[in-house]
């Protein structure tokens, strides 16, 4: 019999329930398997933590300390790459998607009425009626 032991009350609920924890957003599964989270990252194993102790060494320990402040300086780097793809896709959506949204609720930014020309404002067409047309019409009168 195996036993499972949960971060908190939540986990084992959701165990209970059989929910995929690959498809729940908020777990570490599902941003592992999509790609939000950076477990890749290769700089973070300079950070496990190491129980056994080590004798001290002058050089070792500057050679550290100047190793320290690059691993800084690539994760820096490495998480602003890594949000910038994150929303790069988003940035090439937005413009498309408030045109859409602009198309569908233009009645909501001008009236119908505003729409439409003022009629005080359009010059009548000149419509050109030739004279046999005009005497018929003086005969009807």
């Amino acid at each position: 019999m195996q036993i499972f032991r949960f971060c908190r009350s939540k986990c084992h609920k959701n165990f209970k329930m059989k929910r995929n924890p690959r498809k729940v957003k908020w777990t570490k599964a599902y941003r592992r398997l999509h790609g939000k989270d950076m477990t890749q990252d290769s700089t973070f194993e300079f950070e496990r933590k190491r129980n056994r102790p080590e004798r001290y060494d002058r050089n070792l320990a500057e050679n550290t300390l100047k190793a320290i402040k690059k691993i800084d300086k690539v994760r820096v780097e490495r998480e602003a790459k890594h949000h910038e793809n994150r929303f790069k896709e988003k940035r090439s959506k937005e413009p498309k998607e408030a045109a859409k949204e602009l198309k569908q609720s233009i009645d909501m930014i001008r009236a119908p009425a505003a729409l439409q020309p003022e009629p005080s404002l359009i010059l009548p067409k000149k419509v050109k009626v030739s004279s046999q047309q005009s005497e018929e019409n003086r005969m009807e009168e």
